[in-house]
């Protein structure tokens, strides 16, 4: 059998489940996820290694028309990956109506060329005779290739669909090593993490507000520890207060839960060290946005 190899997008609304998915293809946590929506906000590559292929994913943010410095720096992230790529998956939640920003996506899909494989996700949230008509609802609006419905928190369809992408790759060499699973360096992914801590234990705007930046990350191999000190920025000294919490707490949770979970992907002891800094209205700053890595 011909090698294959190429790369798959990953479109959708926010918070429909492409970092999900792209964690269950790979079978290892490679992308933060969150029930809050726009927690993804660079593409972040994942390869899949199968022994008659090699799938690069691009995870990208969710689309949506919202304006604000930070949101169009993520759509053009989300939109540029529609094109120099052999397929796209365009995700949707299968519990949820069809909206006007999924016809606003269809639309540059179709000035984009790659064939498109929708892809209800939560199907495990629906009974199996609702999905059939939304499944026509979106055919009505865009010439899929394939359909493949899948539960990406419970695995389910995920392998049909690696099968269905296969076919859409050309023959090709294989880009990247075998015990390569992403193209993201440490220090990124080591801010993600505390990113999505954040996300996780506080409420409301702050999530949002919140940029993370690994300030050092250095390596003791003799004594199997790795230190890493990140600066979490925030917009405003309110929100500082809430990320600190009431001496110390929050942020000694969210750098506890962090350091464990970056222990357990590293394979290493971590020191790990928090500080939180207010960069007054960082998301509608270009050059603070630049510093931050959303070129």
């Amino acid at each position: 059998m011909s090698f294959r190899s190429g790369f798959i997008s990953i479109i959708g609304r926010p918070n429909v489940g492409k970092s999900t998915l792209l964690n269950a293809v790979i079978g290892e946590k490679i992308t933060i996820v969150s029930a809050k929506a726009q927690t993804t906000r660079n593409r972040i590559r994942g390869v899949k290694h199968l022994p008659h292929a090699q799938i690069i994913f691009v995870d990208t943010p969710g689309i949506h028309r919202r304006s604000g410095t930070l949101n169009v720096f993520m759509v053009r992230e989300a939109l540029s990956a529609m094109t120099d790529v052999d397929g796209v998956i365009f995700m949707v939640d299968a519990s949820a109506p069809v909206t006007d920003d999924d016809a606003f996506i269809l639309g540059r899909l179709k000035k984009a060329g790659p064939p498109v494989v929708l892809v209800p996700n939560k199907i495990d949230r629906v009974e199996k005779p609702a999905l059939l008509p939304l499944i026509e609802r979106y055919g009505a609006l865009f010439p899929f290739r394939e359909v493949v419905p899948v539960s990406a928190l419970k695995g389910d369809g995920v392998e049909e669909l690696v099968e269905v992408l296969v076919e859409l790759l050309p023959e090709g060499p294989r880009y990247f090593p075998e015990d390569m699973t992403t193209d993201q360096p440490e220090r990124f992914l080591a801010a993600e993490i505390v990113r999505e801590k954040v996300f996780a234990f506080t409420h409301q705007e702050v999530p949002y507000s919140v940029a993370v930046v690994t300030e050092s990350f250095s390596e003791d191999p003799e004594r199997g520890l790795i230190s890493i000190e990140a600066v979490i920025n925030v917009e405003r000294d309110s929100q500082k207060g809430i990320i600190i919490g009431r001496k110390g707490e929050m942020l000694k949770r969210i750098g506890t839960a962090a350091r464990r979970e970056l222990e357990g992907l590293l394979g290493a002891k971590v020191f790990l060290r928090l500080f939180v800094r207010v960069t007054k209205d960082w998301t509608r700053n270009v050059r603070a946005l630049r510093e931050f890595g959303y070129e």
